[in-house]
């Protein structure tokens, strides 16, 4: 199993949330930037935890949609920015980093 990187993750994640919310960047981008880093330290901690048989896919599974909840409700705050918007963005960070992280993990997160 390869080791995730976080400058790799969030620069991944930050460039696909970015293409999906596109001229409205700027008004996210503040909150956007800190809720990726978090979806990405969620990530490097299920593998970390994966490694030393500490958590089971179920776990890992019910942790990262509970820091997908948190990006979502934070995102939510920001006016004008709809749920769908929101998810989509969410999605695309995950599906660009998706690869890396299954291969990482050892099994299908996302």
């Amino acid at each position: 199993m390869s080791s995730l990187k976080f400058e790799d993750l969030v620069a991944s994640m930050l460039a696909a949330a970015k293409g999906v919310f596109d001229k409205r960047w700027p008004d996210i981008e503040d909150y956007a930037e800190p809720e990726f880093e978090k979806l990405a330290r969620t990530l490097i901690q299920i593998q970390s935890l994966r490694a030393r048989k500490k958590i089971s896919e179920g776990t890992a599974s019910v942790l990262l949609e509970m820091q997908k909840n948190t990006t979502r409700a934070v995102m939510l705050t920001l006016k004008g920015m709809g749920l769908v918007l929101i998810e989509e963005a969410i999605n695309a960070a995950l599906t660009a980093v998706k690869d890396i992280v299954n291969s990482a993990l050892g099994f299908a997160l996302l």
